[in-house]
C-alpha cells in the first residue's frame, strides 16, 4: 500500500508513513462522509488536538511534539508556546500567493513548529462562531477561503478556479481544494449545521451560508427564483444546487447579510467622515 500523500510504500504494519509522517488510511468509498469529532479532541501523527468553548467562541488548543508543525492562514494564531516557531511564507510561490490572493486569502501561510520541546499553539476564527475538526482521510473537499483556518502540515491546500459562475454569484472567483490525511480546522459564523446527501438527493444552500463539502459531491450556482427580479426581491439572489451523494458544512450565520443591517450604523460617505446616517442620506 503506498502513502496517499508522498506516494511511499509503507512498511508492513506500520500505522504511518516512515518518509512524509500520513497516517495509513484505507480509501474511503466516494461520498464518504466528513469525519468530525464527537467529542472534537483527538490525536494525529505529532500533535493532539482539543476544540473548546464550542459552539459561539470555539478555540482550537493544538499540542505539538517537538519538531512537529501545523499550517494555518495568516492571523489565524490566538497564543503559543515561547519555543513554537512562526514561519510566514508565500506558499507556492509568488503565483501561489496572487491565486491566494484572489481568492480572497491572505497571500502568506503560516506554519508553526515546536522547537527545542512540546508546544501549545491556539486557533481562532476573526467572528463569533464554531470550529469543526476534521479528520482527513485521503479525502478531498472544498472549502469556502474565509472558513479556512489550519490544517495539517501534510494537507495539499490548492486555490481551484470556480468559474464564471462564481464570479456571477459575488463569491469571488476560487474556492479551497484539500486533499489528502490529516486534521483539517474549518470555521464558521455561527453554528455549523450537518446535511447528508442521498444519492440523487438535490439540495440548495445560499452561497453565503457554505462553509465546505465533499469534493465528490456535484454542485451548480444558480438564482434562487426564476427570473431575475424575482430572485433579487426574493432577498436570496444566488445559491448553490447540490447533488448527492455527499455531506455539507453549513454555516447558520452569512457575515454579508450582517454587514448589510450594519451598514446604515456607518459614518456616512458623503459626510465627510463626521455624523452617522440611520437609513438615509446626511
Amino acid at each position: 500500500m503506498t502513502c496517499s500523500n508522498c506516494g511511499a510504500e509503507f512498511v508492513q504494519e506500520s500505522q504511518f508513513c516512515t518518509r512524509c509522517g500520513a497516517r495509513r488510511v484505507a480509501s474511503p468509498p466516494p461520498g464518504g462522509g466528513i469525519n468530525i469529532d464527537a467529542d472534537s479532541q483527538g490525536t494525529g501523527f505529532g500533535y493532539s488536538f482539543k476544540v473548546e468553548h464550542q459552539p459561539a467562541f470555539a478555540l482550537a488548543v493544538i499540542q505539538l511534539e517537538a519538531e512537529r508543525s501545523i499550517c494555518a492562514e495568516a492571523g489565524a494564531m490566538v497564543s503559543m508556546s515561547a519555543n513554537v516557531e512562526l514561519i510566514s511564507q508565500m506558499k507556492g510561490g509568488l503565483f501561489g500567493a496572487l491565486k491566494r490572493a484572489v481568492g480572497g486569502e491572505s497571500a502568506f501561510v503560516s506554519t508553526f513548529t515546536a522547537r527545542g520541546g512540546p508546544g501549545e499553539v491556539t486557533f481562532a476564527p476573526g467572528v463569533p462562531g464554531d470550529i469543526a475538526a476534521i479528520e482527513m482521510r485521503n479525502q478531498a473537499f472544498f472549502v469556502q477561503s474565509s472558513s479556512y483556518l489550519a490544517g495539517d502540515a501534510g494537507l495539499n491546500v490548492d486555490t481551484r478556479w470556480g468559474g464564471a459562475k462564481s464570479f456571477f454569484g459575488g463569491e469571488g472567483l476560487f474556492v479551497l481544494q484539500v486533499t489528502g490525511s490529516g486534521l483539517l480546522l474549518v470555521s464558521s459564523f455561527g453554528a455549523i449545521h450537518r446535511k447528508h446527501l442521498a444519492p440523487g438527493e438535490r439540495y440548495v444552500v445560499d452561497t453565503g451560508h457554505l462553509v465546505a463539502w465533499e469534493g465528490s459531491t456535484q454542485y451548480t450556482l444558480r438564482k434562487a427564483a426564476a427570473g431575475f427580479f424575482r430572485s433579487f426581491v426574493s432577498g436570496e439572489g444566488i445559491v448553490a444546487e447540490f447533488t448527492g451523494p455527499g455531506e455539507i458544512l453549513i454555516q447558520t450565520r452569512n457575515l454579508a447579510a450582517l454587514a448589510g443591517m450594519l451598514k446604515p450604523f456607518f459614518p456616512s460617505q458623503s459626510g465627510g467622515g463626521s455624523g452617522f446616517s440611520f437609513g438615509g442620506d446626511n
